[in-house]
This record gives structure tokens, C-alpha cells and sequence, in this order.
């Protein structure tokens, strides 16, 4: 295989290397030769790789000429994503750490040519880089925390021109190296058969899974042969480019979330959480009526509006809850004690909705929360109320207070309990749920379905581990191959 390397100038490229020829980016993409030749090997060593520049091309043209650009478009897309880059480098967590202990400044830069570093110590972790962010010049920029923990903020190219004089004498041992022994090939990876993209926004005040959990997605789908691609809500153009879209932000009908799962249904790709589980979830009014009509117990519940706010007391005694249709995070609920909160609390509730939800007061150390996936139950977990609260989460002007939460093992939930949560879950859709339970005394009620469940490293995860992805993954799997076939899912 014959290898080109690709600049803005041949003369930015101040090394010669044995049998690699060095061309300029617009000859690459305007010259008839180099389109028409096989078997070669591209390294891009443009000054940029933005969104249609000289740089950008080179990757994407060499792809369609199958040429094997070095990067390729989808590394350069990843080098973007500080969000991405932070993921990716989970792995590298315990080796950041150790080459850079001794140091003492807050910031350091990493230089890596064809995977190695001009310091020895280092070399190990160019490597690493250089597996992960297959590009041959690369820049990491690492910065320590006031807890004295490295991370890396951001990986970049650096082109042919930017490389110090200081370090030509090295670069050229290195890249001879490397073309010498022409280890030209990416590092092994399992070829992807699909792509699947998750709607992720790490900024989110609530997001339903922590930057761990989401590299543990992006691990399990890797093993399983999907390729994963971290989006936001700008990316809403580019969803035929995938087979399955991942929702992993807070949902609501009114919100870029579920547009996304509409478009991503119509597209025909896999949607977790497809659109129809995002509406029948998202309102309590509607899950009100659902569970009533199928007869799954549920505290006593009313659907109140303006003029029967007067049976509210009468039906649920006090305290009551309050909730708004569509609130999340325990947002939108609040406890009365007396008929002239009562009456204060649902004028303003009824402002934004014309229903609202009124419902007995249940209290209970904690709530049960089953996950259930495509209709059996995945895990379990004791959502515990905030410390000297009725609530799991107590907002006041202070932030936020979480009570703890406990994995249990399947086996060790009252059945009654997963019984609740399947026949609940059903009525809803075959796609990912948390279905919260109470259980009083005999009584055990469906408090709600929850499409696009919490599931955070460390906590929802604390029983079944990497399995837990694994299994979220192996379904996406099963169904993106069912889609392929032409068939039904099963």
C-alpha cells in the first residue's frame, strides 16, 4: 500500500521519508491521478479539518476514493466533542493519573507524533492517545482539578506547520519508524455493522445518565459491533445517518426530545424512547385514566380541575398531593396541609394546565423503582426519600437534596412488586421504563411510569454492572438486525 501525505503546502512537511510521497491538499482533490489510484493510504496533515474546508475534504474524499484517510471523518467529528473526548478517555482514567502525579502545575500539553512522545515516560499514553484518536500528529491539553485529578479537556490535530523546530530531529526518527515498518493499518477495532446515535447533554441539570454511564453504553455497544455517536439537539438533520437513536436527556412532548423521536420513527431507525412511550409517560392525567381503565392499583387519585377543586379534600383527605401533568425530578409537586393551600396550590397549578392531578398522601421511607426493558424487569432500586423530607429530591433555594439510593438484586423484590411494574409497564410500550411502586402495609400501587429511566454509574448499576449495558445494547442490537431483515420484532 502506498503512502501520501496530504498538507496545504508540500513545504509545511519538513522531513523526507523513504517511498511516501508528499502532496498538497488541492492537487489531492482536484488532480484526476490521484482519484484514480488504488490501495493508497492518506495522512491528513491539513491545517484544518472545519466543516468543508480543504482539510475536511481530503478525509472525506479519500474515504469515497478508498483511500483509508488517517483521520477519517468520524475521528474528526469525535475530536470536536469535548464531550466525546472526555468519555473516551474513561479508560485512560488510572494512567492520566500516574504520568502526571509528579507534576505540579495545573496544565499540561501533550504532543504525540505517530503515537510516541518526545519524553520517555510519556510513551505509554501517546500510545493510548494515538489508539484512541487515530490521527498522526495529535495535541492533548490536560488540566488538575483543585482535587488534584488530571483530565483531559481536549484532543487536537496539529498540522505539518505547527510542529516546533525543536522537535523536527524527532518527528522525522518517528514518522520513519512508522512508514518503515508500515504499521499503516488503525488499531484493531471491531468493524461496526450499525450506528447508533444518543441524544446526550452532559450541561443538563438532570440528565438521566452521568458521563460514566454513558461511556458504559458506548463500551457495551463497541463489543456488540455498534458504533456510537454522541449528539445534541442541533444534530436533529442528521439522524438518517444512523440505524438507532438513544434518548438519554429529560423528555417532554413540548421539547427537542421527542421531535427527535418522531423523526427518528419516521426515518425508520430503532428509537428508545420511541415517540408514544415519550407522550403516554410524560402526562400523569393519562396515566391516570390508562392504569384506572386496566385496573392497576394506584393511590386514589383524582383528575382535578376548576370546578370540582372543592372534592378534592373530601375524596383524599389531608395532607394531599398536587402535581402538575407533566412535571419530572419531582418538579410540579407539592404536599398540602389545609383547604386554603389546597385551593391557593391548584389556582396556580391550573394556570399552566387545565387538569391537574390530586392525590392521596402516601408516605413511605422509600419508593420502589423497577427498570423494565422490552417487558421483562432489568434491575431494581429503593429510591429513599431526602433526609427530613416527603420527596425524593428536595428542591430549595440552597439546590438540590437526593436521598440514597440502594440497588437489589431481582430475586430479593417482594413479587407482588415486579408483578405491579410488568403489568404497568405493558400498557405502555415495549421500550425502556422505570415504573415506581409504593408499598403500604397489603397495598401495593403504581405511583408511575417513567419512560427514559435514571441509570447512573454506581447506583442503578451497583448489581448487575457492565451487564446492565450490555443488555440495554444487546436489545438496540436485536432490533436493529430485526429492521435489517425486514421483519418484525419479536
Amino acid at each position: 500500500m502506498q503512502a501520501l501525505i496530504v498538507v496545504n503546502n508540500p513545504k509545511d512537511w519538513a522531513f523526507q521519508i523513504p517511498n511516501v510521497d508528499v502532496i498538497s491538499a488541492r492537487a489531492y482533490l482536484t488532480h484526476p491521478e490521484y482519484a484514480k489510484r488504488r490501495g493508497a493510504k492518506v495522512f491528513n496533515l491539513c491545517r484544518s479539518y472545519r466543516y468543508q474546508s480543504l482539510g475536511y475534504y481530503v478525509s472525506l474524499l479519500a474515504a469515497a476514493r478508498g483511500h483509508k484517510p488517517v483521520p477519517n471523518v468520524a475521528t474528526i467529528q469525535e475530536l470536536k466533542s469535548a464531550e466525546i473526548v472526555r468519555i473516551r478517555s474513561d479508560d485512560l482514567e488510572r494512567l492520566i493519573q500516574q504520568s502526571f502525579a509528579p507534576i505540579v502545575s495545573s496544565r499540561f500539553e501533550l504532543s504525540v507524533y505517530f503515537g510516541r512522545n518526545m519524553a520517555k515516560r510519556y510513551d505509554r499514553l501517546a500510545a493510548h492517545l494515538f489508539k484512541l484518536f487515530y490521527s498522526p500528529l495529535l495535541r492533548a491539553s490536560f488540566v488538575k482539578l483543585r482535587a488534584g485529578r488530571w483530565y483531559l479537556q481536549s484532543v487536537s490535530p496539529i498540522s505539518a506547520d505547527e510542529i516546533p523546530l525543536s522537535h523536527h530531529a524527532f518527528v522525522q526518527v518517528v514518522a520513519s519508524e512508522y512508514f518503515g515498518h508500515r504499521r499503516w493499518s488503525a488499531p484493531p477495532r471491531r468493524v461496526p455493522r450499525y450506528d447508533l446515535a444518543i441524544l446526550y447533554d452532559s450541561r443538563a441539570p438532570e440528565p438521566p445518565s452521568d458521563s460514566r454511564a454513558i461511556a458504559k453504553f458506548t463500551r457495551a455497544a463497541s463489543a456488540l459491533g455498534i458504533a456510537t455517536y454522541l449528539i445534541g439537539k442541533d444534530d436533529y438533520a442528521r439522524l438518517a445517518e444512523f440505524d438507532a437513536l438513544f434518548i438519554r436527556e429529560t423528555t417532554s412532548v413540548s421539547h427537542h426530545t421527542y421531535r427527535f423521536a418522531r423523526r427518528a420513527q419516521a426515518e425508520g431507525l430503532v428509537v428508545i424512547d420511541d415517540p408514544d412511550s415519550i407522550l403516554r409517560c410524560t402526562n400523569k392525567v393519562y396515566l391516570k385514566e390508562l392504569l384506572d381503565r386496566h385496573r392497576v392499583p394506584t393511590p386514589k387519585t383524582i383528575v382535578a380541575h376548576r370546578d370540582n377543586i372543592s372534592d378534592i379534600v373530601a375524596h383524599l383527605g389531608l395532607p394531599c398531593i398536587l402535581k402538575q401533568p407533566d412535571g419530572a425530578f419531582s418538579q410540579g409537586v407539592v404536599k398540602v396541609d389545609d383547604l386554603t393551600e389546597c385551593q391557593r396550590e391548584c389556582e396556580r397549578l391550573l394556570q399552566k394546565s387545565e387538569l391537574i392531578i390530586a392525590q392521596e398522601f402516601m408516605p413511605t421511607p422509600y419508593d420502589w423503582r423497577i427498570g423494565i426493558l422490552a417487558g421483562e424487569a432489568l434491575w431494581a432500586a429503593r429510591y429513599f426519600m431526602a433526609k427530613d423530607h416527603w420527596q425524593i429530591i428536595q428542591h430549595g433555594p440552597g439546590g438540590r437534596r437526593y436521598g440514597r439510593v440502594e440497588a437489589v438484586p431481582l430475586d430479593l423484590v417482594p413479587k407482588p412488586v415486579v408483578r405491579a411494574a410488568l403489568r404497568a409497564s405493558e400498557l405502555i410500550g415495549d421500550g425502556l421504563y422505570g415504573v415506581d411502586i409504593k408499598v403500604v402495609g397489603k397495598r401495593v400501587v403504581v405511583v408511575e411510569v417513567n419512560d427514559n429511566p435514571s441509570i447512573d454509574s454506581g447506583l442503578e448499576d451497583a448489581i448487575l454492572k457492565e451487564s446492565l449495558y450490555e443488555r440495554v445494547m444487546a436489545v438496540f442490537l436485536h432490533r436493529m438486525e430485526a429492521r435489517q431483515r425486514g421483519g418484525e420484532r419479536d
